[in-house]
């Protein structure tokens, strides 16, 4: 297998890298972090008009009809510029889900939609009892949709939810719902990264539409796909916060030397990268069983998963550190991406769930061999 990204994919990088660097800012992250102002829409309409949200939809609904790997470049892009933006709601999980499990008219209604950025669809899968579509508790009965959904992130910005509930037999389905219909409530959250907004949603016997080749296992694999690119983003964070502490530690000086001559600083920042290299192994693992639809897809996303969730608490928690006293200020950068890694930790669970699902596929593994 070669994992890695090729020549045109790495052109595409550059394009992206370039495109988030001048709209999507640590300046900008710290203002709207200030200001708790979340959504940041002048990107997301600079990634609708570059074509960038219509990249893993068809043609014939107006997309550019790529595939995981060029997601997964993107996913990355986007953590590296801590841009508030809802990647992974609607192109992570959204889009492949009224792609492969909707109706044609689903798909000519919504994708194009979603690749001009006329509309945003958020993902309502996360209740108290955990994140997957066994522990739903919202329930459907005649297209009428009741339950709680808590987490949603950006779910104020959208205009349409994407929701986990089971339908009168008690199997899980996916659903969308109008959030501008009867029966939606939406409460704010305080979040701990403000920049990536969160909502609380109640449905009170809200009207809704079946996709209708939606399942439990179409369900479970739309979250693992959604969970190999949501380590992508958050390798891009990863590496950029270590980039920038490897810069402060060559400028700042202590008993007059630069500390990142000192050999603890770095076998501390050799650890970092070791931690990122390895997520990224894994990582490719899941996007290439992503792409090729191969069935060990759950094992290679779990991995991805947990070895991302462990980059990203080490790295920005080492780099508050070796950023000293500073590190610890509100001005200074670290804590941007803290928080964003938090953030993200909390929108697909904690890594407990995805090692628990790791233990369950390797013991079906183990039991189809013998």
């Amino acid at each position: 297998m070669n994992f890695g990204f090729s020549e045109e994919q790495d052109t595409i990088r550059e394009t992206l890298a370039r495109l988030l660097g001048d709209h999507a800012t640590l300046a900008i992250a710290h203002d709207r972090l200030d200001a708790a102002k979340g959504f940041d829409a002048p990107t997301w309409a600079a990634l609708a008009e570059g074509g960038w949200l219509g990249l893993a939809i068809a043609e014939d609904v107006g997309g550019s009809d790529m595939g995981a790997a060029e997601l997964a470049i993107l996913a990355e892009e986007i953590g590296r510029s801590l841009a508030a933006v809802p990647f992974a709601p609607v192109l992570g999980i959204a889009v492949p889900a009224i792609e492969s499990m909707g109706t044609k008219s689903q798909r000519e209604t919504y994708l194009p939609q979603i690749a001009s950025g006329q509309t945003i669809i958020a993902a309502a899968f996360a209740e108290d009892e955990g994140f997957g579509p066994e522990k739903s508790t919202a329930t459907v009965a005649q297209d009428r949709l009741t339950g709680r959904k808590t987490p949603v992130t950006f779910g104020a910005e959208a205009a349409q939810a994407l929701v986990t509930a089971k339908d009168h037999d008690g199997t899980a389905r996916l659903y969308l719902a109008d959030l501008c219909a009867t029966g939606v409530t939406i409460r704010a959250l305080d979040c701990i990264d403000r920049t990536r907004p969160a909502v609380e949603i109640l449905f009170d016997n809200t009207p809704v539409e079946l996709l209708p080749g939606s399942d439990p296992m179409a369900i479970r694999r739309l979250v693992d796909g959604a969970a190999v690119l949501a380590a992508f983003e958050q390798i891009g964070l990863a590496e950029r916060i270590l980039s920038l502490t490897t810069a402060y530690a060559g400028e700042r000086q202590a008993f007059g030397r630069q500390i990142g001559s000192f050999q603890a600083v770095k076998h501390r920042l050799a650890d970092m990268f070791a931690k990122i290299e390895l997520a990224r192994s894994n990582a490719f693992f899941g996007v290439w069983a992503l792409a090729s639809g191969d069935n060990r897809l759950p094992e290679a996303a779990a991995v991805a998963r947990l070895s991302a969730l462990d980059a990203v608490q080490f790295t920005t928690e080492e780099s508050i550190q070796l950023h000293g006293g500073i590190g610890f200020t509100w001005a200074a950068d670290p804590h941007l991406f803290l928080r964003r890694g938090w953030q993200l930790k909390a929108e697909l669970g904690p890594a407990a769930i995805w090692r628990e699902r790791l233990f369950e596929n390797i013991a079906d593994a183990s039991r189809a061999a013998s």
